[in-house]
């Protein structure tokens, strides 16, 4: 049996069981869930040859996230592409998470030149940001400091300044656009 055969049937078996278990048999539901472990496992250890301590618990994650989403399957699409997406996120966040630890660990010798840099630098790179910024119309000015800047949501920005939540999406994509024409220097 050639790789397309025995993903076909993979596809089929996997889409069947699972049919079945969302109909309520809870025997066939654990069949699924043990078929489907191994496929997962599979998938994993592929794409992740460097790091085989984190497989299991990739295939933990994504088994408990198909079956927290199983009501999202769509019967139109195939079984292995949902899940596969599913499991593509769960290492995603995986990676996410490893970069930021390991960004957590750098040594301070190696960052050595960003300690050295100038203060005057910094105010003066300030300066001209405020100058930037204070450019902008007040109507947008106040959603792109908030979002931009201090990281709130849309949705609290909406909130704090009285707009809706497209209007400021529309104010901040404005703002964004005539800071981008002003720092190259265009009129």
């Amino acid at each position: 049996m050639d790789w397309k055969e025995q993903a076909t049937a993979t596809e089929e078996r996997l889409r069947r069981l699972f049919l079945d278990a969302l109909a309520g048999n809870a025997a066939t539901y654990q069949e699924f869930l043990t078929a489907l472990s191994l496929h997962l496992r599979a998938f994993f250890r592929k794409r992740m040859s460097q790091l085989p301590d984190e497989v299991e618990d990739l295939v933990q994650e994504s088994l408990l996230a198909v079956h927290n989403s199983r009501h999202t399957y769509k019967l139109e699409q195939p079984l292995t592409a949902w899940v596969h997406t599913i499991a593509r996120y769960k290492l995603i966040d995986l990676l996410r998470a490893r970069s930021r630890r390991e960004a957590l660990n750098d040594p301070l010798e190696d960052d050595l030149e960003v300690f050295a840099s100038s203060d005057a630098d910094a105010a003066e790179a300030r300066r001209d940001l405020e100058r930037l910024i204070q450019s902008l119309p007040h109507r947008h000015r106040r959603a792109f400091v908030m979002i931009k800047l201090e990281g709130a949501s849309v949705a609290e920005t909406a909130l704090a300044t009285g707009m809706s939540e497209a209007l400021v999406k529309v104010g901040v994509h404005r703002s964004l656009k005539a800071l981008a024409v002003k720092v190259k220097g265009q009129p």
